[in-house]
């Protein structure tokens, strides 16, 4: 049984990135996608496209975070790692270079605590607040310690410069809402004169009746 629920893993990160790259949600060999397991993780590896996965390939590390089979995992490990350790609901995480969420970064987020304004019932319903984390180089300890003190409160980060780090009870519902996530952004910075954020009464309204986070 295990070795089913691990094969589906696999083809679900592989069909999960194929679509995020074939819609331009990321470019290259950047971002990464990891599930949980009952013995472990998988990982996306390190430097691969998400366009062209293959489940055979994707890493492997054990509950300790020892790399076991498959290429060579993510740099971003720790990351998810510890995004794990604090929820034990989370199954799936996504992260991405996404354009509209980077440039989000370069031209100033709403909020540091908010990086968009709640300006449509999907974004609050399926992705609530998302914070800012300041930039570090990919792979540095300081962004997986912030992401840890932070993972059981929200559904996700934004960090600068380098996209959007989203967490959800599989990785298919991850994704989702990193698309979400990107598409707000994306209205948000087209618009001008920009739109005002829902208000108190409409939050409510989401909350009473989506229990939406918000």
């Amino acid at each position: 049984m295990s070795g089913s629920v691990e094969s589906k893993a696999r083809e679900e990160i592989c069909t999960v990135g194929a679509s995020l790259y074939a819609r331009g949600y990321t470019v290259g060999s950047a971002g990464n996608i990891s599930a949980r397991l009952d013995d472990g993780w998988l990982i996306t590896p390190t430097d691969a496209c998400l366009g062209r996965l293959d489940p055979a390939d994707i890493s492997k590390v054990d509950s300790g975070g020892n790399w076991v089979a498959g290429a060579k995992p993510s740099k971003t490990l720790s990351v998810h790692r510890r995004v794990y350790a604090r929820n034990p609901e989370v199954n799936g995480v996504v992260h991405t270079h996404s354009t509209h969420l980077v440039a989000l970064t370069l031209a100033g987020v709403w909020r540091p605590d908010d990086v968009l304004p709640p300006i449509t019932p999907y974004y609050v319903m399926k992705v609530g607040h998302i914070p800012l984390i300041p930039y570090h180089r990919p792979g540095d300890d300081r962004v997986a310690e912030r992401v840890e003190a932070l993972a059981a409160q929200v559904r996700g980060v934004l960090v600068e410069r380098l996209g959007p780090i989203v967490w959800e009870s599989s990785v298919s519902r991850a994704a989702w809402a990193l698309e979400e996530l990107e598409e707000t952004a994306k209205l948000w910075l087209s618009s001008q004169p920009k739109p005002a954020p829902l208000d108190e009464t409409q939050l409510d309204e989401l909350r009473e009746t989506f229990n939406a986070r918000w």
